[in-house]
């Protein structure tokens, strides 16, 4: 019995091993990256038409019976091609595009069923056939473009491309993730030709720009400069101001002493001054107190008693008066008393007016005396002065009688001028040649009237020189000149 039991457990356990190495057999599970096409039986996929033969699984297990059915995996990663396409423009240009083009199989049920058929035992030649596909659409695209359109508007080109190759590509079950067109090869120079007039007007605005970021670097270091040379000058002046200041401090320290000593100095003069000032006070107060108010004192003293003894004889006088009267009218004879006293008092009167009067006199006599001796003394004093000038006139005109009838001449040569220009007074019109020249000429001739005057002169003194002449003619011109009696006449030289 028991070895029953365990041969069935045995059994029963061989045969779950064995269910579980059939299931292992039959069950396949699709990668997320992979689709699972299996083919031996007829199946009916969601999206595929009717009699396709084979069943596609992705992303889940399903039971296959082997021997019966086949399974195959197609990888949906992405693949990639480059593209190297010798192109021609429409202007017959050739070019040489470069690219690259990333493309994997469809998601969906039709794309992979389409990718199946084509691709399946042929999957490394994919991007092969891809190159082919969008080789063949690029250069039919790029024939109907120019070189400029494909330059400037690369973004039409890469567009153009995808669309004419997307029915082709749905096609095989491929979808196109990215098409870039990574350079245009030109190997005949055309685009570089094409470029070279912008290069060089970038050139030109690049040297345009150069040139001006020069200039005004230039300004701006000129400025600088001007600001350093500025800021360099008022340093300059503040420093040289500072050591003036520097040195005027200085000198003042130096002088300090003996400015100090002045000072002391002055200050000592200044007290000695102050106290001979006080020393002068205190003698003329003493001189007051010795000199001057002992001798105001003894002159009152004087006049006081001057003035006592003239009033005491004043009243002895009127006590004798009076006394003479008393007696008189005592003696009863006022009558005559009275006569006497008139009589001594005209007598009185009469010698005082005649000594006023004599006084008078003599002042007067002495005044007079004075102003006469005076007047005189005035009188000889210009008698003399006018010897002495008509002495000097005389030996001036002995000695220089051209220099004295010059300075008569340099007198009166205004009045002299006036009549030699009077002759031209009533000529209204007058031509004169040879410009300046000939007005000074004409100007010249009228002046030498005054010259001919003074000619006239010489000759006069010529024949005044004549023994005993001189001096009285010299006396005659020297008295009739315009200066008068007693101006001295000066000597000047020839006018003419």
């Amino acid at each position: 019995m028991p070895m029953a039991i365990g041969v069935v457990a045995g059994l029963v356990l061989a045969s779950i091993l064995v269910l579980i190495g059939v299931f292992k057999l039959m069950w396949r599970v699709a990668e997320p990256n992979e689709a699972l096409i299996i083919s031996g039986s007829t199946h009916k996929t969601e999206g595929l038409g009717e009699g396709m033969g084979f069943r596609i699984v992705t992303g889940r297990g399903t039971l296959v019976l082997p021997g019966v059915q086949a399974v195959r995996k197609l990888s949906l990663d992405l693949n990639e091609t480059q593209l190297s396409v010798d192109c021609v423009t429409q202007q017959g240009i050739p070019l040489r595009v470069k690219g690259v083009v990333i493309f994997k199989v469809g998601d969906d049920y039709v794309s992979i069923a389409n990718a199946a058929r084509r691709f399946l035992d042929q999957q490394k030649i994919m991007p092969e056939r891809v190159h082919i596909v969008f080789a063949g659409h690029l250069r039919a695209i790029v024939g109907g473009l120019t070189v400029e359109d494909m330059i400037r508007d690369r973004e039409k080109l890469t567009g153009q491309t995808r669309g004419a190759c997307g029915t082709e590509m749905e096609k095989l079950g491929l979808i196109v993730d990215s098409l870039q067109i990574h350079e245009i090869e030109d190997p005949t120079g055309y685009i570089k030709n094409m470029a070279m007039p912008h290069a060089a007007a970038v050139q030109r605005d690049a040297r345009i720009a150069q040139a001006e970021a020069n200039r005004m670097a230039t300004e701006a270091e000129q400025a600088a400069a001007a600001r350093m040379s500025e800021a360099t000058r008022d340093s300059e002046i503040l420093q040289a101001g500072y050591q003036a200041e520097r040195d005027k401090a200085s000198a003042s320290a130096r002088q300090a002493g003996p400015l100090a000593d002045a000072a002391a100095r002055q200050e000592v003069v200044v007290q000695e001054t102050r106290v001979a000032e006080l020393e002068a006070r205190r003698k003329e107060q003493q001189l007051q107190a010795d000199v001057r108010k002992p001798a105001d004192a003894l002159a009152y003293e004087t006049r006081t008693l001057a003035e006592a003894e003239r009033d005491a004889r004043i009243s002895a006088a009127e006590a004798k008066a009076r006394e003479t009267e008393l007696a008189a009218a005592a003696e009863g004879t006022s009558v005559r008393t009275a006569a006497e006293a008139e009589a001594a008092a005209t007598e009185a009167r009469g010698l005082a007016n005649a000594k006023a009067t004599r006084a008078t006199g003599e002042a007067e006599a002495e005044a007079t005396r004075a102003k006469g001796l005076a007047t005189a003394e005035a009188a000889k004093a210009r008698g003399l002065a006018e010897a002495e000038s008509i002495k000097a006139r005389a030996a001036a005109l002995a000695e220089n009688q051209e220099a004295v009838v010059a300075q008569q001449l340099a007198e009166n040569w205004p009045k002299i001028v006036e009549a030699g220009a009077s002759a031209f007074g009533n000529v209204e019109h007058m031509v004169l040649l040879n410009g300046a020249d000939g007005m000074a000429d004409m100007f010249a001739k009228a002046l030498t009237m005054g010259g001919t005057g003074l000619g006239l002169a010489r000759k006069l003194l010529a024949s005044m020189d004549e023994p005993g002449s001189g001096a009285r003619d010299g006396n005659r011109v020297n008295g009739s000149g315009p200066s008068g009696p007693g101006t001295p006449v000066p000597i000047t030289e020839d006018a003419s």
